[in-house]
């Protein structure tokens, strides 16, 4: 988005630091290590840019590595260490990814985007009927920082509400007012199936192929985690065949698209 320049007030390192700014996206490690060799801190955006043994072995300069969140699963941490490259993380913030989750779910339901782009391109006035969400269920994957912001707004709105994880236990669920579901439950049964998980080698493609055939052709699939969580192909296939009613993503296996 270029904004970064003006996130923070880096004028006060400025007379220790020189700091370079790059929006555009590069993904050959060679181009990468052309760009950042000179560099001794690298500031990462999210896991775009991955920092693994192979590219870091390329830049021979770099003592400084921080990233956005405390968990970065794109960056090879033993070989960071083994190369003397000191790796940090920041806080989130824990409200925008549910607030931006929750824009996604209303845009599906009442399809507003749809509805905005008939209007502008030729006039077209309310050629959909939303669908509400009182009394529908709301499938949460992953019921932890976010997913329990996501879940109790889900109450507010009157949704049923059930999650699974890997890890998630009954008495957890319980204890946010949800019901515990299996996997398949929840994939068979939820209106809306909203996914917040860390990705790691153990997460990707939670959500295959043999899930969203779970899924009912009126269910709606939402992803503002990461994109590998997700069976990117199989989604797509979902999509064009009518298999599912829609998807709402912020995040795709390629990034940006």
């Amino acid at each position: 988005q270029n904004v970064a320049s003006g996130l923070a007030n880096w004028e006060k390192l400025a007379s220790k630091v020189e700091f370079s700014f790059f929006s555009d996206h590069l993904i050959d490690e060679n181009e990468i290590a052309d760009r950042l060799e000179v560099f001794d801190i690298l500031l990462m955006n999210r896991e775009r840019t991955p920092f693994l043994k192979s590219q870091l072995e390329k830049l021979p300069n770099l003592k400084l590595l921080l990233t956005s969140g405390h968990r970065n699963f794109s960056i090879d941490m033993a070989t960071a260490n083994e190369r003397g490259v000191t790796v940090c993380g920041t806080d989130m913030l824990s409200f925008s990814t549910p607030e931006l989750a929750w824009g996604l779910i209303l845009s599906l339901a009442r399809q507003i985007p749809r509805e905005d782009r008939l209007l502008r391109k030729g006039g077209y006035w309310q050629t959909t009927i939303g669908i509400g969400l009182e009394g529908k269920t709301l499938g949460v994957v992953g019921l932890g920082r976010l997913g329990v912001p996501m879940a109790r707004i889900g109450q507010a709105f009157g949704m049923k509400v059930i999650a699974w994880s890997p890890n998630l236990t009954q008495h957890r669920a319980a204890k946010v007012g949800v019901r515990f579901a299996t996997k398949k439950e929840l994939f068979a049964n939820a209106d809306f199936i909203t996914i917040h998980m860390p990705l790691s080698d153990r997460s990707r493609e939670i959500v295959g192929a043999e899930e969203i055939k779970l899924m009912k052709t009126s269910a709606f699939l939402i992803n503002t985690s990461r994109g590998p969580l997700v069976a990117e192909q199989s989604l797509v296939s979902a999509l064009k065949g009518k298999k599912i009613a829609g998807a709402g993503l912020d995040v795709f296996d390629v990034e940006p698209l």
